[in-house]
């Protein structure tokens, strides 16, 4: 016996569930779900199978046929990072019928009351799965080497409606039946006045973390022939999401073009409330995405290509484990920009590889203690993946791609990447199955690039590259000039957009004089943009370089988003470094006030930077 993920108790010796059909009872009073899960079985099989739960409470387990009980057992300590064990006893079963709840901490739902949704009157509640936390929605093999189809009764409270990673079997609610909750809760709670049930049913395999659900007042705008944009159905943000993701279409046939058909049938995608933790989450059939990639002026597609690409890399091929996160990341990120290249040109394409080569540095260097996390294949035995989220899975892994691109040419590569995708989709592998499919189809790779040293070496590969172009260089140019003292004119910024701005900030010295920082801000009001990568990172640079006229700004910020990119940075600036006993105070002080509004993934990874620094 043996485990075949360190982030999870899966065993070696038990079969991997191929189906799981849930119950669901959301219950916004107590922030709980009652619920039960039918899991299947390949075949029958005799002795401990080994479940992942975190903040469940376990009801009974039965045989789904006869409803006889099947022993089970908690294990009475609860590991930090895999949760708590839960080890069924089987004899001869193929599937298994288990009734729980979630808790009201459970580390993958967001529960907000109606103050903190656009309507005011309707509360809401997500899912955010990814790296390990489907286990604290439901009992599993809580392993990307696990693929699961799923199907779901979702009961809710009308008005409301849900939205899943998969398609709905009925367009309408319809009222709840009795006896169709297998015992989720009684046929009381499950038929009384005011409920409702929506169905969903997915025939695509797909591991647990890629599992999402989110219920609240929704809305939704048509964008394109398979896409549907969805938000809450009050205020603003449905209406400039559809307007943003206007030519989702173009890129979806881009990639097409690129990888191959796309397999999936929809592409929707729903703006959460600003809570979400990440910018995008690539769940199949229904994208989640933060409303910081708003913008107004369409650039904010390029969090949305991004999840689309994972449509064919992440989703369609997937990382066996967390330990080959890169297979995911960087194979996602080429083929993001591959996208943005087709959609919006080279240029772009460039400015975006610019901005990760930054990312890619800063975050070697974060990591210049413990060089292990800066590998693409490392070890995560006794790590939460939470803390060690950073750019190197995405730019480390894209520049091992983009070189062996520059050494066999794009043509082939590109056939290479087809053949990739054809053979492993709707499979988890890992990067030694990579390398091995690399070298029997791209023969002599291995003499020409380094492989040992791009996949198990620390830091950047020497044959790494900083991308060259024309607008690139001048901003690099323009950055480096600030140190001298001379900010842009007028004229040299008055056809950039965000992502120029951005790259500008990123490259300037966290060392400048505060003058002018504020004096840079007075002519181009980059305090106050809208564009949410551009605010961040002045305020970041604000903070490092002592402005402390910003910390009113900064606290607005804090409370307002809970995007893990603009929390991990600003809240490290405050309380990292020498002589910031103010900041410090300060940073405490807004996360306290700011917690409540956090999910709890973004809650835990500031508790460990305020644990650190603080």
């Amino acid at each position: 016996m043996a485990p075949i993920d360190p982030h999870s108790y899966t065993d070696s010796t038990n079969p991997l569930a191929t189906h799981l059909s849930l119950t669901l009872f959301i219950s916004f009073p107590t922030s709980t779900i009652s619920a039960t899960a039918l899991l299947t079985l390949p075949i029958p099989f005799s002795g401990p199978l080994l479940l992942d739960t975190r903040s469940l409470s376990i009801s009974s387990v039965l045989h789904p046929q006869t409803l006889t009980p099947i022993p089970f057992s908690l294990s009475p300590t609860i590991d930090p990072i895999k949760g708590q064990l839960l080890t069924l006893t089987l004899t001869g079963q193929d599937s298994i019928l288990i009734t729980y709840s979630t808790s009201p901490d459970s580390s993958a739902l967001q529960w907000l009351n109606p103050s903190q949704t656009a309507s005011k009157t309707h509360p809401f509640v997500y899912t955010q799965c990814q790296s390990i936390h489907a286990r604290s929605v439901f009992p599993c093999q809580d392993t990307p080497a696990a693929r699961l189809r799923f199907s779901a009764l979702v009961n809710l409270p009308h008005p409301l409606s849900s939205v899943a990673s998969a398609p709905k079997t009925f367009p309408d609610p319809r009222p709840p039946n009795p006896n169709e909750s297998r015992g989720a809760v009684s046929d009381d709670l499950w038929c009384m006045p005011g409920r409702c049930v929506e169905e969903f049913s997915s025939e695509f395999p797909v591991p647990p973390y890629l599992f999402a659900l989110a219920a609240g007042r929704l809305g939704s705008r048509e964008v394109g022939s398979r896409t549907m944009v969805y938000a809450e159905a009050e205020g603003e943000v449905l209406g400039a999401a559809a307007k943003e993701f206007a030519g989702v279409e173009e890129m979806v046939q881009a990639g097409e073009g690129l990888f191959g058909p796309y397999e999936w049938g929809r592409f929707d995608l729903l703006v959460l409330p600003p809570s979400f933790p990440y910018g995008g989450m690539e769940n199949p059939l229904m994208v989640f995405l933060t409303p910081t990639v708003i913008r107004g002026d369409g650039s904010g597609a390029q969090v949305v290509a991004h999840e689309l690409a994972h449509s064919w890399t992440g989703n369609l091929i997937t990382n066996k484990t967390n330990e080959d996160f890169w297979l995911n990341e960087g194979f996602t990120t080429y083929a993001e920009r591959r996208i943005v290249e087709v959609v919006q040109g080279e240029e772009r394409a460039a400015l975006n590889i610019g901005i990760g080569w930054k990312g890619l540095n800063a975050d070697v260097e974060r990591f210049k203690d413990n060089m292990e996390f800066t590998k693409l294949k490392n070890k995560q035995e006794g790590i939460d993946p939470d803390d060690i989220y950073s750019n190197v899975p995405y730019e480390k892994g894209f520049q091992f791609l983009w070189r062996i691109e520059r050494q066999i040419g794009r043509a082939k590569f590109d056939e290479f990447l087809k053949k990739y995708i054809v053979t492993f989709k709707f499979q988890s592998i890992d990067t030694e199955m990579f390398i091995e499919f690399l070298k029997e189809n791209v023969p002599g790779i291995e003499k020409d690039i380094d492989l040992d040293q791009w996949v198990y070496g620390t830091g950047i590969p020497p044959d790494a590259l900083e991308p060259v172009s024309n607008i690139y260089t001048k901003i690099v140019s323009l950055s480096n000039e600030f140190r001298l003292g001379r900010m842009p004119t007028e004229d040299e910024v008055a056809y950039w957009s965000g992502q120029e701005w951005e790259l500008y900030l990123e490259n300037l010295p966290k060392t400048s004089e505060a003058s002018q920082v504020t004096a840079l801000d007075a002519c181009y009001h980059l305090s106050e943009s809208k564009d949410w990568e551009v605010k961040v990172v002045f305020l970041q640079l604000s903070i490092s370089c002592g402005c402390k006229n910003y910390f009113g700004e900064v606290e607005k910020t804090l409370k307002e988003v809970g995007r893990m990119k603009y929390l991990r940075p600003l809240y490290t600036a405050l309380v990292q470094g020498a002589g910031k006993e103010e900041e410090k105070i300060l940073a405490k002080r807004l996360f306290m006030e700011a917690r409540e509004s956090y999910h709890p993934i973004a809650q835990g990874v500031v508790e460990s930077i305020l644990l650190k620094h603080a």
